[in-house]
């Protein structure tokens, strides 16, 4: 079975990133690079991630007009991406010309809610219900609109699994049962800045294709031990 779990690479130094990730390798299914990485690094950086030889997940959750996102799109095919994210409250119009723009192994996945945001910060922007009712509205237009899948966090996963058996999905904001291996570095112990949380392996039962995990493996202590530990578990 192949590792799903992808180490996020949110490093100022690109040095850094590339030594965690060396040092893992082998006890990991892919890299994600985010926003962070991609404006410090560029196409350079994701270039020399690559020769590390796993699966690029490029986070970089595009929401702009749809044409504008096309192009975007059109821009990074040259760095072959196995996974791109868009936000999926771009709309139709935006998830299809990002699919349609894509390269040909490249997979599309639309943001629902953000894992650091729960039902008082939906309301505060004016949405309607709970993140649960907003993750399963746009997993639906994300669906419709031919992406590959959607992000989501671990509570909802299950649910939108039950509805799009074959969708691909991510879940990011994976923390260990005891919350160790390096939160205190970043947003302070435990959880950080993450609010809807649950463990790797019951984001993996409930359904997910993909687990993110940064913090409890990047900023461990001793990050293969890290890395070790959440692959028994699943």
């Amino acid at each position: 079975m192949t590792n799903p779990v992808y180490l996020a690479l949110d490093f100022p130094r690109i040095e850094t990133a590339d030594a965690v990730a060396r040092k893992v390798k082998d006890h990991i299914g892919g890299i994600k690079l985010g926003l962070e990485f991609f404006c410090a690094h560029g196409h350079h950086g994701v270039h020399e991630i690559a020769k590390i030889g796993l699966p690029l997940f490029l986070d970089l959750k595009l929401h702009d007009i749809p044409n504008t996102v096309a192009g975007a799109m059109q821009a990074i095919h040259v760095l072959q991406p196995a996974i791109v994210t868009v936000h999926a409250g771009g709309g139709r119009a935006m998830m299809e010309d990002a699919k349609a723009a894509a390269g040909e192994h490249c997979r599309v996945v639309g943001v629902t809610v953000l894992t650091s945001l729960d039902d008082g910060d939906m309301a505060s922007t004016g949405v309607a219900g709970t993140s649960y009712d907003q993750v399963m509205r746009l997993a639906d237009l994300a669906h419709s609109s031919g992406l590959d899948g959607i992000v989501c966090s671990g509570h909802e996963v299950a649910a939108v699994h039950s509805q799009w058996k074959d969708g691909f999905l991510v879940v990011p904001g994976l923390r260990l049962a005891d919350g160790a291996h390096g939160d205190q570095n970043r947003g302070g112990a435990g959880t950080g800045d993450q609010k809807r949380i649950v463990t790797p392996r019951i984001a993996r039962d409930a359904g997910a294709s993909v687990l993110v995990i940064g913090r409890p493996i990047a900023r461990a202590e001793d990050p293969v031990a890290a890395a070790r530990a959440i692959e028994a578990t699943l």
